[in-house]
């Protein structure tokens, strides 16, 4: 029971790694606040974690401030204090972001390959991207975090809490693989995870990220099939990873067992990038 007495916050926690984290921190006694944008993901998340009957789920657009301040309100009305926030919710695609013409050319391109001849087709995605499909992807995962890291740390300083943010980046954030707003958004993820923990240090509230790399989630399912190929094609471990081996990895985050890491990075990539 590694979190016993310990409230914690999971965004983005009705699907995927963000409802393993809400399972895994529920089981080892946290008090879960299971936050997400589809009340009925929300839910059925609960659902699964409640049998204490001491967590809740919350509906909000993280990309929206004003509704991030509703939720800590009513964390802070609830239990009157945050000891974990894990900043999970994001997206890898939106629409008018050209990810349906770098796909095509992503298909032909590899067909050109498999016939044994040299590629002229190029992904070349940048030139469909327009502007609010980069906005998007920019407002979830990189405002959004930095709205849910702002409510966080005013209720922890308000109620006197060393506590543990924990920033989910991605491998791509380090190694560039994939879409430019997407990589942007969670390399930035990643400066500002660095910056956040030496301006907290002080407080002892500890800032740490996680970079999964190809998980089995329904992100990377909605990726085409080539694509995901030559990913995995390119793992040492030879698998993706499973949403659980990134809660166990934010379990440890989340923990007194880590607390000397602050700033970090870990990578639950089964090798793609090595730091």
């Amino acid at each position: 029971m590694r979190l016993q007495g310990k409230v914690a916050l999971v965004t983005g926690a009705g699907l995927g790694m963000g409802r393993a984290m809400a399972e895994v921190f529920a089981r080892e006694g946290a008090a879960v606040v299971v936050v997400d944008l589809t009340a009925r993901d929300a839910e059925e998340t609960l659902a699964l974690i409640n049998a204490r009957g001491d967590c809740c789920a919350l509906t909000a657009d993280v990309s929206d401030s004003a509704q991030v301040a509703a939720v800590y309100a009513e964390v802070e009305r609830r239990y009157g204090r945050l000891d974990v926030l894990v900043n999970n919710a994001g997206i890898g695609a939106a629409p008018n972001d050209g990810y349906d013409k770098f796909y095509e050319r992503m298909a032909a391109m590899n067909e050109q390959i498999a016939r044994g001849e040299e590629p002229t087709v190029h992904l070349d995605h940048i030139i469909d991207m327009q502007d609010d499909g980069w906005q998007k992807v920019l407002d979830i995962n990189l405002n959004g975090l930095f709205y849910n890291c702002r409510e966080a740390v005013r209720l922890m300083i308000r109620c006197g809490v060393k506590g543990s943010i924990i920033n989910i980046s991605s491998t791509a954030g380090l190694n560039g693989t994939g879409a430019v707003h997407y990589c942007s958004s969670k390399a930035a993820v990643l400066g500002f995870t660095k910056c956040l923990a030496r301006e907290l240090g002080g407080r002892g509230i500890r800032v740490n990220a996680i970079c999964p790399g190809a998980m089995n989630t329904r992100m990377m399912a909605s990726i085409s099939p080539d694509y995901a190929k030559a990913m995995v094609a390119s793992i040492p471990l030879g698998r993706m990873g499973e949403p659980v081996e990134v809660a166990n990895t934010a379990l440890f985050l989340a923990s007194d067992e880590a607390s000397y890491f602050t700033g970090q990075t870990l990578a639950a990539n089964g090798g793609w990038q090595m730091l």
